[in-house]
């Protein structure tokens, strides 16, 4: 899991719609998060009320109606006509270009919103509600376009020109830190858009709770995360926050609580797909819970969720020994060496049929393994071979094979020994076969 989220974090922007109010007058417009509330607000700073020529005021109006009815390039037509006026105030080209961008915006023209809202910026002496509302959403518009370092920048001066942000605003900013790789300066607006919902006893927006989480995987703080997302399944409850707590668990060595996570996803049939219970399967291993690993793996081969490939397969057989159900074990361990190009799972399949005393199927696996070739250790096969054909009363193949053990060091001893007990046997055999030739016949008497 570490440094590699699936899943794994989508930009979220929340655009406000802009509203225009062509009769209201700006100074009564507020921005984002500045709305009075009962307690007493320090003095600011504040700057005339302006307001606008009649001829101007009317071809705004003419240019709103028209983009409300949707006809844009008509709208459009005559904010350039009136842009072509040369005695315009700086407040009523600010509610110009104001009224580009809102057009642009609507037609997902972002660039062309972004810089009339930069000139709407430029127009000196504007109410602060105006500056205020055009930075922020110049800031959305910034996110829009993956501008994240003028996003940033762009919001941290609407904060300037605001007494009361809202969380959204913390959010907006947060998320623009993230953006950036910041992830320690994207937790702190965060955490204050957290205190704000829960001061006023709301429950915090998912997206604020994916976004602290996200920043505390990517700052390693895998204690955090796990308290948002307990936080998260109870609010949003959603497999992925589940299969993610399991994921920071492990990251924190709890295999424990990771397995039962994993578990309560399965039993409520939320482990869809065959990595998931591949990963359960292991869980179960690592915690000699072997049974439940087999019948997770067996369930999921059959289903077909769950691969059988030579890894899979094995992984079901040893499942099935360490679960002590020798006969279960070897079929899924057949499939795998006969999908293997190498003899070692062919090695081990003998070795599970020898543990049976299925001595003839363990000669055809031995064979087959030593012709596959890839071996780890042929004398240890050859010492198999020699042993289970023994069983079998093939005493010539038996001293065939343990003759070839003998050659390697390492088998020598074990081999020798072997081969002079299947000598000794093979010679007991042939005296006792020979004395019963030579034993006289019995004679029929008649009456």
């Amino acid at each position: 899991m570490k440094r590699k989220i699936n899943v794994l974090m989508r930009t979220i922007v929340t655009v406000v719609c802009l509203t225009l109010a062509m009769s209201v007058p700006v100074t009564e417009l507020q921005a984002q998060g500045s709305k009075k509330s009962g307690e007493k607000r320090k003095e600011r700073k504040t700057k005339k009320a302006q307001s606008m020529s009649k001829k101007v005021y009317d071809k705004l109006t003419e240019a709103q109606e028209l983009i409300e009815g949707k006809q844009y390039e008509q709208g459009l037509a005559a904010l350039r006509d009136l842009e072509r006026e040369k005695k315009l105030t700086p407040y009523e080209k600010a509610q110009l270009y104001n009224y580009f961008a809102y057009t642009y915006f609507t037609l997902e023209k972002y660039q062309d919103a972004i810089r009339s809202y930069e000139k709407v910026l430029k127009q000196p002496e504007l109410p602060e509600a105006l500056i205020a509302n055009s930075l922020y959403t110049l800031a959305q518009l910034y996110f829009i376009t993956e501008e994240y370092k003028k996003a940033v920048a762009t919001i941290e001066k609407w904060f300037k020109n605001t007494e009361k942000p809202s969380e959204n605003a913390y959010m907006l900013l947060g998320q623009g830190y993230y953006q950036l790789e910041q992830y320690k300066k994207s937790l702190g607006p965060l955490k204050k858009a957290y205190k704000m919902v829960k001061d006023r006893g709301d429950q915090p927006k998912q997206n604020l709770l994916l976004l602290m989480r996200v920043d505390y995987y990517n700052l390693g703080d895998y204690k955090n995360m796990v308290n948002v997302l307990k936080e998260l399944v109870v609010l949003y409850p959603k497999t992925e926050y589940w299969l993610t707590m399991a994921g920071a668990y492990s990251e924190l060595k709890k295999l424990e609580k990771q397995m039962s996570i994993m578990e309560m996803l399965y039993e409520r049939g939320d482990l869809v797909r065959g990595n998931q219970q591949l990963n359960l399967a292991n869980l179960y291993l690592l915690h000699e819970v072997p049974y439940k690993a087999a019948k997770v793996l067996d369930k999921g081969m059959k289903k077909g969720v769950i691969k059988k490939i030579v890894r899979n397969l094995r992984l079901l057989s040893q499942a099935w020994l360490q679960a002590q159900e020798s006969k279960k074990a070897i079929e899924p361990l057949r499939q795998a060496a006969n999908l293997s190009k190498d003899g070692d799972l062919d090695i081990r399949l003998a070795q599970a049929y020898i543990n049976l005393d299925r001595y003839k199927e363990a000669v055809d696996a031995l064979e087959t393994g030593l012709k596959k070739g890839g071996i780890k250790r042929r004398d240890t096969a050859q010492v198999m071979l020699g042993l289970a054909n023994f069983e079998l009363q093939r005493f010539n193949a038996s001293i065939k094979a343990f003759t070839k053990a003998s050659k390697d060091k390492r088998s020598r001893k074990t081999a020798e020994q072997w081969l002079a007990h299947v000598k000794s046997e093979k010679a007991r055999k042939q005296q006792l076969k020979d004395a019963l030739k030579k034993r006289p016949q019995p004679t029929e008497e008649f009456s």
